[in-house]
């Protein structure tokens, strides 16, 4: 006789790529902490691992050790089953597989059929293409279990329909960026709409290198309505009972609902959680950072206080005979404000000694950059020492739209081990201040109360490696620059559509453009972060160094 009533727990988990016992207790321990009547609980994508282990998969010691993480599993499993995805060997095939263990042994076995193979993801040069799969069956009822890019397409769960499938199950390590939440409700809804299931959707959460995941996890009835929404960007736990009724209707006893966070919150919250977890997860006791005065060191500041707490961030003032009073003053105030450590080290005298060393090879036809530059390596120098005697990280304070043009030096303010701000606009970096002045994040270690200085969000942005410098002096304004970097950026516009797009001229965006191409040596050897944007710079835009194409082709 068919049971009534499914009781499932969605565990939304941040486990450590490469961490197979530590993924492995805590799989276990939330396993065993469900409640006794659990029929089953439903793990994200590759939690026994963690997503994305990219090329540690290709090695056979690697699998060998999740197989036996897995055998572990199986061999202690009773009456309360899991779904646990993980690499898996079939035959001489590497693919994705998802089983449903419980009981002492694997029940059933559903393998990843769409390989993703755009943006940050590359999964088919390590996996291979599983055939579609029948559902599973669990106490009396068939269930359609569904790998992640595969619920992005209607034929994976079209075929589980089809099969008998009562309900969908989706399992995920789906990376956050802005309007992602949007686009995973639209594509669920979009599954419930086709095949007229109810859909469970586990989402990982945690910071992994430069992908944040949001976890967001839900769950929708079979008419799309939200009838559990999990927090973001944390680990959340759901027990939930559903009960099939008359005319085969599900019903879920759960109505949890954790609204998602606006926009800018949003993404404050994804740079907390992907420093804390990048800085945690690799072992470093803390940051530290320079502090110029400027807008967005202290913004990263900031961020990495409310990561990581006001003991374990560092910030040092680095000032050349070019510093004004007013950026010694505002450096102060935004760690006095935090609560952080602040030391000054003046870098006039190791500037000096550059310049004299280098006096004979130097002329009065040698471009200035060339001196201004020998300041900021010198600030390079200094962190870098720090971190080596105090085994802390530099954090670099680099935004996009810097980073974008090369308004950065290398081996200078780039030098660093992350940069929390590196798929961050100015333009969003002001906002995100503004927000932040306002607003104590979700799990956030910082102060309530104002934590940049409102001097720093209005004065002029300037490098000061020169008398009188601004930024302006040798960038169009940031809304101006932003919004073409958008255009050639997020969208690869031409430069017609760009200028017809934003009223831009022409001739401007052009500029622009080559200086976003000739700055791709730098950013080749930049500090990694996280991802925000549709398209960050790193593993989800790849353009070629040597590369004339923007000189070549005009307008």
């Amino acid at each position: 006789m068919t049971a009534l009533s499914l009781h499932i727990t969605l565990a939304q988990i941040n486990p450590i790529v490469g961490n197979i016992e530590y993924n492995l207790n805590k799989i276990r321990k939330i396993r065993d902490d469900a409640p006794d009547n659990t029929h089953l609980v439903l793990f994200p994508e590759l939690s026994i691992c963690g997503y994305p282990p990219e090329d540690l998969v290709l090695k056979p010691f690697f699998l060998e050790q999740v197989k036996d993480a897995v055998d572990q599993l199986v061999h202690e499993s009773k009456n309360k089953y899991i779904a646990l995805s993980c690499p898996w060997m079939q035959g001489s095939k590497i693919v994705s597989a998802l089983h449903l263990i419980g009981e002492g042994q694997i029940a059933g076995t559903v393998y990843k059929h769409n390989l993703p193979n755009y943006g940050v993801f590359d999964e088919a040069r390590i996996f291979k293409s599983g055939p579609l799969a029948a559902p599973l069956e669990l106490n009396g009822h068939k269930l359609g279990f569904i790998v992640c890019e595969d619920t992005w397409t209607p034929e994976v769960a079209a075929h589980l329909k089809d099969q008998g499938a009562e309900l969908l199950l989706s399992i995920n390590a789906s990376p956050y960026e802005i309007t992602k939440h949007e686009q995973r409700l639209e594509v669920a809804r979009a599954r419930v709409k086709e095949t007229g299931l109810p859909l469970i959707y586990v989402n990982q959460c945690g910071g992994q290198d430069e992908i944040v995941f949001d976890g967001a996890s839900f769950a929708l009835n079979e008419h799309g309505d939200m009838i559990l929404q999990a927090e973001e960007f944390v680990e959340d736990i759901h027990h939930t009972m559903w009960t099939r009724g008359g005319q085969g209707h599900w019903f879920c006893s759960t109505d949890t609902i954790h609204p998602p966070h606006e926009q800018t919150e949003a993404i404050y919250q994804a740079l907390v959680i992907s420093l804390r977890d990048y800085v945690s997860k690799n072992g470093f006791p803390g940051v530290l950072l320079g502090m110029s005065g400027g807008v967005d060191s202290a913004l990263s500041a900031a961020i990495a206080v409310d990561a990581l707490g006001a003991n374990d961030v560092h910030g040092v003032m680095m000032p050349s005979i070019y510093t004004s009073r007013e950026s010694h003053q505002d450096a102060e105030t935004s760690c006095r404000l935090l609560g952080i450590r602040y030391d000054v080290i003046p870098i006039a005298d190791p500037v000096s000694a550059f310049e004299k060393v280098l006096a004979t090879h130097l002329t009065d036809d040698t471009p200035d950059i060339t001196h201004q530059n020998i300041q900021a390596r010198c600030r390079g120098i200094t962190l870098m020492a720090l971190s080596n005697a105090t085994g802390k990280m530099v954090l670099s304070t680099g935004n996009k739209s810097e980073v974008a043009v090369g308004y950065a030096t290398l081996y200078g303010d780039m030098c660093g081990g992350f940069n929390v701000l590196k798929d961050i606009y100015k333009t969003q970096v002001y906002e995100l201040c503004r927000w932040r002045n306002q607003h104590k994040p979700d799990h956030g270690f910082g102060p309530h109360d104002l934590v940049i200085p409102d001097n720093v969000l209005t004065k002029a942005p300037t490098a000061e490696l020169k008398a009188h410098q601004r930024d302006q002096d040798s960038l169009p304004p940031y809304d101006i620059l932003d919004s073409i970097l958008k255009g050639l950026i997020e969208h690869d516009w031409d430069v017609k559509t760009i200028a017809a797009h934003g009223g831009h001229d022409p001739a401007l965006v052009q500029q622009i453009w080559h200086m976003l191409d000739r700055a791709e040596y730098k950013r080749r050897q930049a500090a990694p972060g996280p991802k925000i944007t549709r398209r960050s710079f790193g593993r989800e835009r790849r353009y070629p160094i040597t590369n004339p194409f923007s000189r070549i082709l005009k307008g």
